[in-house]
């Protein structure tokens, strides 16, 4: 098991989150995507919104998707 995942069932733990409903890789990706294309400081924040719809029932893979189609739309910008 991997530092990260060992912070993840961590942080879950602490939380109350269910750790089958984080699907790092999907976030990871995201937050790579707003640091690249648009700004560094945008990924956590990026992220953090995420989050924010995710928790207002919104499944991640959609939000994932249209999140990174405006990062590509943002560069093209």
């Amino acid at each position: 098991m991997s530092t990260l995942e060992r912070w993840i069932d961590a942080a879950c733990s602490e939380l109350g989150i269910d750790r089958a409903s984080v699907d790092e890789r999907i976030i990871l990706d995201l937050a790579r995507d707003a640091a690249h294309r648009v700004d560094r400081p945008a990924a956590p924040v990026t992220a953090f919104l995420a989050g924010l719809a995710v928790g207002s029932g919104q499944p991640l893979s959609d939000i994932a998707d249209r999140l990174t189609a405006l990062t590509e739309r943002w560069q093209e910008d």
